[in-house]
């Protein structure tokens, strides 16, 4: 079933930051949203989350750092079962060993607490939570900027080729147009809180039309990530 919101906007101190905005996301979709920072990418994606909730659909959101989702004081375990009651879902160890296996974390010790495993493992794992309730939208926003380069590719593989064969929706948050460029089908550009551009990923890339667009794929090291 198609996603779809209408009016998203934010006011801070009295300013906007993000102009009415709406999105109509279809199942399986691959949706890059790109800008320079301070352009608005999180907080449509913060205002994205929060509506489709409200309509009682099924969102998870990924942040960019595993801190911002891990308790130090908490074993990797307790994450996983408190996100199993978040859901209201019983403890099932058959679902988990599938996620744990795809996203490779089967070796992680459950028992340690997230200073125990490496960053790359600790994301995956915070991916892994978000999948955990079969979302009909994942919003991913800058998950491998804490990453190096290389555990960052992967780890985008790992999601990539788990979500190949779902309807889950992705929307993914970056400045890092070499990321967008190879994990998604269509982007969508802001700028000052809007979006001012959307497009097949090829046509931003290779024809943009606006000068946000402009910009970002005038950047031609995007064509080297890793990612």
């Amino acid at each position: 079933m198609t996603l779809c919101v209408s009016g998203l906007s934010a006011v801070r101190s009295g300013r906007t930051i993000l102009h009415p905005t709406s999105l109509q996301i279809e199942p399986a979709a691959r949706i890059g949203l790109v800008g320079a920072s301070g352009s608005g990418k999180s907080t449509l994606g913060h205002a994205l989350v929060d509506e489709l909730r409200t309509q009682g659909r099924s969102v998870a959101h990924v942040p960019q750092s595993p801190d911002e989702a891990l308790d130090p004081l908490r074993s990797m375990r307790f994450h996983w079962r408190e996100a199993e009651m978040a859901l209201g879902l019983n403890h099932d160890a058959a679902r988990q060993q599938v996620l744990f296996n795809a996203l490779r974390i089967g070796t992680g010790d459950l028992r340690k607490r997230p200073w125990g495993w490496s960053r790359g493992m600790q994301q995956r794992f915070v991916i892994a939570m978000a999948l955990l309730g079969a979302p009909d939208l994942i919003v991913l926003d800058e998950p491998t900027s804490a990453l190096d380069p290389v555990v960052a590719a992967q780890t985008m593989d790992l999601l990539d080729q788990f979500l190949a064969d779902r309807d889950t929706a992705m929307v993914l948050i970056t400045h890092d147009l070499g990321l967008a460029a190879r994990r998604v089908s269509q982007l969508m550009v802001m700028e000052g809180g809007r979006i001012v551009e959307t497009a097949d990923t090829g046509a931003i890339l290779n024809n943009p039309r606006t000068m946000a667009a402009r910009a970002l794929s005038a950047h031609r090291c995007w064509r080297a990530s890793a990612c």
